[in-house]
């Protein structure tokens, strides 16, 4: 099974009101591991930056005052793809992965957006799983969002300082894995620190073919009993095919 954990940064809160995306980041999941596998864009919003969302993320400073040099370090966006130059490969990335979005729909309004005024098919809503509604379902009354839980599973999260979408993906992915049932969702087993699995074998354990076939629990008596039994069903018995 195929996810794509996502997050994206904006000018604002409503895009039907002027709003762009800015950065978008996405990591890979496959059986709920990840593969190494990352997608990550920042975008020219074609606007300035509000101060309010650069508080937040720390993105275009050249945007807020197009004479001011961005301090070393800080992401810059004046020379940035617009959304319509990255589209296609976006679209390939995701696919039809089940995406994992943290208010899922926040970003789905944005990208939806976006999509649209580009011509693009929209993508629809259930193909979010919204992460903010599990952890509320999960953990009623108590707080939310991606600093909490990171807190609740003792995440580190200490280098996020800002907002940024391809490391809030990343710490996305370690509280889905918590919220949906742990890190090892699959049931294999875990190494504990001396490099051994939860059942005594070392690492280098492989399963291999057993050098000798088990004894067959079912009795002579049993085996013949069955044997009459199928001779009664006639020629057409599947038990003869």
């Amino acid at each position: 099974m195929r996810e794509i954990v996502l997050d994206t940064e904006t000018t604002g809160f409503e895009p039907h009101e002027g709003d762009r995306i800015v950065e978008i980041g996405a990591v890979e999941l496959i059986g709920h591991v990840p593969t190494g596998r990352t997608y990550h864009q920042y975008i020219n919003p074609q606007r300035s930056m509000p101060i309010e969302a650069f508080g937040v993320h720390g993105i275009g400073p050249d945007l807020l005052e197009p004479a001011q040099d961005p301090k070393p370090g800080q992401e810059t966006l004046r020379d940035k793809p617009l959304f319509k130059d990255i589209a296609q490969d976006f679209v390939n990335f995701i696919g039809d992965a089940k995406l994992v979005i943290h208010n899922a729909a926040f970003d789905m309004k944005f990208l939806n957006a976006e999509l649209g005024w580009v011509n693009r098919p929209l993508l629809p809503m259930d193909q979010a799983v919204d992460t903010l509604a599990i952890a509320r379902r999960k953990f009623p009354g108590s707080p939310a969002s991606l600093d909490a839980l990171c807190r609740r599973f003792a995440i580190n999260n200490s280098s996020r300082t800002l907002h940024g979408a391809l490391l809030d993906s990343e710490i996305l992915a370690e509280v889905y894995l918590e919220l949906i049932g742990g890190r090892q969702p699959d049931f294999a087993l875990a190494a504990d620190t001396r490099g051994q699995s939860a059942g005594g074998r070392s690492d280098e354990w492989r399963p291999m073919p057993r050098p000798h076939a088990l004894a067959p629990k079912l009795t002579t008596q049993e085996a013949a009993a069955h044997a009459a039994f199928v001779e009664q069903l006639g020629d057409g018995a599947i038990w003869k095919n």
